[in-house]
């Protein structure tokens, strides 16, 4: 199977310098349908599904290689070299913030730009780091997505959406979550919440944009404040909305900042 299958990458728009939609955990591809519209006609779009994830291919999951973020950042990276895609711009939601710095300080001639949509370099608090979780909190949630997938999906998605006053976008979230492959995703929620990337955030060069809302349960304000802290030269927005997904509850705000 081609890489191109194996990750289910599509490609549309009339421009030519790529732009590669990276999404998070327990999403696929088609969370970004809110916001890719607004590129088609500047922009080579390119999205694609996690393996374990949309429609990818699931025998192609390897547990060692999807053991640590590389492996998923090891994906990033064969996609855009199959493409030969040059200069691109990289969309990454939530973990995949991270797993798209990973490849971009590994294949930084292919990179211009970092998006960030709600990073976080470490969930566990640890010393003076304020990562939003407990280590024991990490634990009783990765239990619980263990022992009840359907409904770890039920109650968190509300969560980790926000917008109470919206309650669509905590379905369409908790349908998300659902329709993921339960064993890759509970091997991958281990990894994304146990992850800690901070020592990698200095030695970035690629020319990074962190946004953050002012309501994240996921990725509260002073993480995105030490991501920004920490990447040299990177810029930070603080934007008037709520929510872990940025780009599905204030899509308009987030594509204005994405398009500058």
């Amino acid at each position: 199977m081609s890489i191109l299958e194996r990750n289910n990458v599509k490609i549309w728009g009339s421009g030519t310098r790529p732009m590669l939609f990276v999404h998070g955990f327990g999403c696929d591809q088609h969370l970004w349908r809110l916001m890719t519209p607004r590129f088609e006609d500047d922009y080579r779009v390119v999205v694609f599904d996690q393996v374990g994830a949309g429609r990818s291919d699931l025998s192609s999951y390897d547990p060692e290689k999807y053991s640590t973020l590389d492996g998923y950042a090891t994906d990033v990276i064969e996609i855009v070299e199959e493409l030969d895609l040059k200069d691109v711009i990289l969309v990454g939601h939530s973990v995949s913030a991270m797993i798209g710095l990973l490849a971009a300080k590994r294949a930084s001639e292919r990179f211009s730009d970092l998006i960030m949509i709600g990073p976080s370099p470490r969930y566990i608090d640890d010393g003076d780091y304020v990562g939003g979780f407990t280590r024991d909190g990490v634990e009783e949630l990765l239990q619980f997505f263990e022992n009840n997938h359907l409904g770890w999906a039920a109650a968190m998605a509300p969560v980790i959406m926000g917008n109470e006053n919206r309650p669509e976008l905590a379905q369409e979230l908790e349908t998300s979550f659902c329709a993921a492959d339960p064993e890759i995703a509970r091997i991958f929620a281990r990894v994304t919440f146990l992850s800690d990337n901070r020592a990698d955030l200095p030695g970035v060069t690629t020319s990074t944009l962190i946004i953050q809302t002012q309501d994240d349960v996921i990725a509260p304000v002073p993480v995105g404040e030490y991501c920004h802290k920490h990447i040299p030269g990177s810029k930070y927005v603080l934007i008037d909305a709520t929510g872990h997904c940025a780009h599905l509850s204030a899509p308009e705000m987030t594509t204005y900042l994405a398009e500058r």
